[in-house]
């Protein structure tokens, strides 16, 4: 539940609750007013922002007046089915209410949160109140089968009336203190088999269910789902009480084994060989075949068979499609699918831009919050702030690069979700390049399985443009100027070709330590295709403190002005710098100016 929770602060005074909230669910992220906050996330509207939250069925906690909620989405209220939870704590923590969503976490949350303040929750949904469980609401995992049946049935409890509870699988501890009798007009039943719904009857579903499946390379994800559905039909069991799809570690990277897993809302989780063949003496259709070509003799009943645990049985023996197979188990209590054999392994290459959050894409924020472990050089990791809280860093020096994509691919490939932190874009004299060349060169099996996400973040090269005007406006190019992976005889030709296309020119890693010749070499070859007075920007430290941007002669270029934090940008021929005001602004013209004439 922690995950992608939104924790929206508009005033400073709020801001020391929201890192105490933050410290009990550390997925979540700030999302700061831009001029006021410093959080995970910048915004500059806040109720347009709330509202975007809630349409994309965010947790928000409002660090504000419950009235600034109410306000922002009042006009985007619908069904009450599908809100997320929506909770206002009061900026010094002394409050804590669940205005929306209250049995759909808002309720759990605020419990959670009142006790990490050392507060009370100020729960009104009388159900909870007085029953102190919220019948349409269960534990993780479990589905309610009847939804409208609950109001009923909870109805029936406060008002103190006769109701049975009928439990044909899963543990109810969850229910223990319920005053129920033998038999009554209304009824709890708490099965794992598709039933006949009843107004007077709550149906409630347990993840006791674990469905193996197998399948060959790139089969149908419509026949493995097909397949599914009508073996479940044909023995009446409810595909709701699926606690997860379980099978071999070698179809981590099946198309059709996700696409069931996301058509049942549940997760995919899988088993290495060694774990699936020890389950071969419950196996029902042991297969040589299958041993000689995965080293376990069963995956499809294996894998339901290990997911469910020892104490399980195998309630469908394993049923064969075209190219796929299933078997299902059933375990004597609730299955938590969270510690079942393991994930398939998520990579995230995730550019975060220069510096400061406001420059990071929500795409790279989601990234880093869904992430269990953080792999990069220190200084990137830092500038994540809170937003790496709770995670497990992995840092490495300047130099380690490829140490430091293979240790975020076997991190991978143990069936964690990874975020690999680049400064600026991974994709620009970053890291991107360097995870598949890894993955073409080596051809590890493990590291095949994973699923690689690039995130784009802002190049140093865009934020020098945006902070001096507009200066890649027209053609441009990238030269990094170091030579340690780059002869400089190839430098050298790509300079020249620059100089005589006329490009602006933006450099990377301009000079270092040991490397101060490289940038005068630069200069003089750019000089024989543009004039000593063309517009150079030196900005340094973009987005952090400390920032400075400065515009100069490409004459009065130096060694000395520069150090590996400053992005360099030579105009061309026909960028331009002038004064408006009190700023000075530096851009290259495309040719709009002739249509105005």
């Amino acid at each position: 539940m922690a995950l992608n929770i939104a924790l929206v602060v508009v005033t400073p005074a709020g801001l020391e609750t929201a890192r105490a909230i933050k410290a009990v669910l550390p997925g979540a992220s700030i999302h700061g007013l831009i001029g006021r906050v410093e959080g995970d996330v910048g915004f500059q509207d806040t109720g347009a922002h709330l509202r975007a939250l809630f349409a994309a069925r965010t947790p928000i906690i409002g660090i504000c007046a419950a009235g600034i909620l109410i306000r922002a989405l009042g006009p985007v209220l619908g069904d009450k089915h599908s809100e997320p939870p929506v909770l206002a704590a009061g900026v010094d923590g002394s409050s804590v209410v669940p205005l929306l969503g209250g049995h759909h976490g808002a309720n759990a949350l605020a419990r959670q949160i009142a006790h990490a303040l050392d507060v009370r929750p100020a729960l009104t949904t009388a159900g909870e109140l007085a029953l102190g469980v919220a019948l349409d609401d269960p534990p993780p995992g479990w589905r309610v089968g009847n939804p409208d049946a609950a109001k009923s049935v909870t109805a029936a409890l406060l008002a103190e009336e006769a109701v049975a509870l009928e439990v044909e699988a899963g543990d109810v501890a969850w229910l223990d203190g319920l005053p129920f009798v033998e038999k009554a007009e209304h009824t709890i039943r708490v099965t794992d088999r598709s039933v006949e719904f009843d107004d007077h009857e709550l149906v409630l579903h347990p993840p006791t269910l674990t469905l193996g499946v197998g399948c060959e390379r790139n089969a149908s994800a419509q026949e493995l789902i097909a397949l599914v559905k009508d073996v479940m039909a044909q023995e009446a069991l409810s595909p709701k009480s699926i606690a997860c799809v379980a099978s071999i570690d070698l179809k981590a990277d099946e198309a059709a084994v996700h696409a069931l897993a996301a058509e049942l809302g549940v997760p995919a989780r899988f088993f290495s060989p060694a774990e699936l063949e020890a389950e071969a003496p419950r196996l029902a259709n042991p297969s040589d075949v299958v041993f000689a070509e995965t080293g376990c003799h069963g995956v499809a009943e294996g894998a339901a068979l290990a997911a469910a645990g020892a104490d399980a049985t195998l309630v469908v023996p394993k049923v064969k499609g075209a190219r796929t197979t299933m078997a299902l188990a059933r375990s004597p209590r609730a299955i938590d699918a969270r510690t079942v054999g393991r994930a398939r392994g998520r990579l995230f290459v995730v550019g975060i831009g220069p510096g400061t959050p406001q420059w990071r894409s929500p795409e790279a924020q989601a990234a880093i919050e869904a992430s269990s472990d953080l792999v990069g050089y220190g200084l990137y990791l830092d500038l994540l702030g809170s937003a790496a809280h709770g995670k497990e860093r992995h840092e490495s020096a300047l130099g380690a690069e490829e140490a430091r994509a293979a240790r975020a691919l076997d991190l991978a490939a143990e069936g964690r979700t990874v975020s690999l932190v680049c400064s600026g874009d991974p994709g620009i004299y970053a890291l991107a390049t360097l995870v598949f060349e890894l993955l073409d060169r080596r051809a590890r099996a493990d590291w095949n399985r994973v699923e690689i996400t690039v995130v784009p973040g802002i190049s140093a090269l865009q934020a020098a443009a945006a902070r001096a005007g507009a200066p890649v406006n027209h053609d441009f190019c990238t030269i990094s100027l170091s030579d340690l992976l780059t002869p400089w005889e190839s430098i050298e030709t790509r300079l020249k070709a620059a100089a005589m296309a006329d490009f602006v020119v933006c450099f990377y890693n301009p000079v270092s330590q040991r490397r101060r010749d490289q940038l005068p070499k630069a200069r003089d070859i750019l000089l024989s295709g543009r004039g000593p007075d063309t517009p150079v920007i030196l900005a340094r430290q973009l987005g952090r403190p400390g920032e400075t941007v400065e515009v100069i002669r490409l004459a009065d270029l130096d060694v000395d002005k520069v150090d590996m934090l400053t992005m360099v940008v030579v105009g061309s021929s026909e960028t331009r710098t002038f004064t408006a005001g009190q700023h000075a602004w530096t851009y290259t013209p495309r040719g709009y100016g002739k249509k105005m004439v």
